[in-house]
């Protein structure tokens, strides 16, 4: 996949959310994207290569951090492509025998397997009428280079005033870490966690009242070159003072909190965000380069992401299930000293440090509370 534009495509996503706790992951999704364009026609190939770009470039098969796995899996007898027989490596595909609890019993124990159990089941569910489904997963595991303590906050104002909350906080020299950028809505700060290995994660606080709309797309400005830089002390969150001591180091003070953020999202109530409009209408012949008359009829993601004092983790599997012939989609939503103080709704993005792609990114509103 190529940085910028799994980039784009999650800055994109995140400018649609409102203010709910969530995590999400472009570089999940895109992997499919690329391969459904790779093998469409028409409409369908138009759409997918609008956001897909060139789909070349990053490689994370040797990042010590993070692992990023494929599997397709087509109904038994589906005709496939010689094309596709050919190109996709066997490894990748399995078979679906249209019998829905072994079908899905196969499909949850893959997702399983590949998050280390922190997905216990694929996204979409298999039906006698699934002919494909496509899935990724991305697992990500770093450590702090610099750990924090755990200590707690309790919030005077704000959403968060007066909760018990599970606070960390660490002293350093590495006033470089924390930024603050000019976005449309306001500054934003942004400061540089560093993993051990090749992830950072960046926690991103904007002006009081602005949400993931505004901040996140900002955060993932700056791994592209595109956000101006502001003094410090234009900073949300961010004091500075003037202190005796006996050196003239400078030195950053980081308060922050511990979070789980878990989400699953529907990717079909936005398809024209995905490149998956046309790709939906079981009328047309989309992917010839796969087979005959396939559509899409479920799109979903689940993440979860977890960040507190010694390191951050988390998953994400996206699954695309397909069926073939002229039958209409079924409709499957799923309801359900300078220092910076986090100490309200906040955002964050994992970064792939030699290549700035970004793994996941999300908003945190419910930060963990003292047990």
């Amino acid at each position: 996949m190529t940085t910028r534009a799994a980039n784009t495509l999650t800055a994109r996503w995140a400018a649609t959310l409102d203010g709910e706790a969530t995590v999400l992951s472009g570089a999940g999704v895109y992997p499919l994207l690329a391969l459904l364009a790779r093998y469409a026609d028409g409409p369908a190939r138009d759409e997918l290569s609008a956001v897909v770009g060139d789909p070349m470039g990053v490689d994370l098969t040797d990042s010590p951090t993070t692992r990023m796995a494929l599997g397709f899996w087509a109904r038994r007898g589906l005709p496939l492509s010689e094309r596709w027989r050919t190109e996709i490596p066997a490894a990748l595909r399995g078979e679906l025998t249209g019998d829905e609890a072994v079908d899905q019993a196969a499909l949850d124990a893959w997702a399983a397997a590949r998050t280390d159990g922190r997905i216990t089941a694929m996204p979409v569910r298999a039906t006698s009428g699934t002919a494909m489904v496509l899935a990724s997963a991305l697992s990500v595991l770093t450590t702090w280079k610099k750990p924090f303590d755990n200590t707690r906050c309790r919030p005077t104002d704000g959403p968060w005033a007066g909760q018990d909350l599970a606070g960390l906080r660490r002293r350093g020299r590495d006033l470089d870490a924390l930024r603050v950028v000019d976005a449309a809505g306001g500054p934003v700060s942004l400061l540089t966690v560093e993993g051990t290995e090749d992830v950072d994660v960046l926690l991103a606080l904007g002006p009081a009242g602005h949400g993931p709309a505004e901040v996140l797309p900002a955060a993932i400005g700056v791994l592209d070159g595109d956000a101006p830089a502001l003094p410090l002390t234009d900073g949300p969150g961010v004091t500075e003072q003037i202190v005796d001591a006996s050196d003239a180091t400078p030195e950053l003070t980081v308060s922050t909190v511990a979070f789980t953020v878990d989400a699953s999202h529907d990717l079909l109530r936005q398809p024209g965000l995905f490149g998956l409009t046309a790709a939906t209408d079981a009328t047309g012949d989309h992917f010839p380069g796969i087979t005959a008359r396939l559509s899409v009829t479920q799109a979903v993601q689940n993440a979860t992401a977890t960040f507190h004092a010694t390191g951050f983790s988390a998953a994400v599997v996206t699954a695309f299930a397909m069926r073939a012939g002229a039958m209409r989609p079924r409709a499957t939503a799923r309801k359900r000293l300078v220092e910076l103080t986090v100490d309200r709704p906040f955002g964050f993005v994992a970064v792939h440090r030699p290549t700035n792609l970004v793994l996941v990114a999300g908003w945190v509103t419910h930060p963990a509370v003292v047990v």
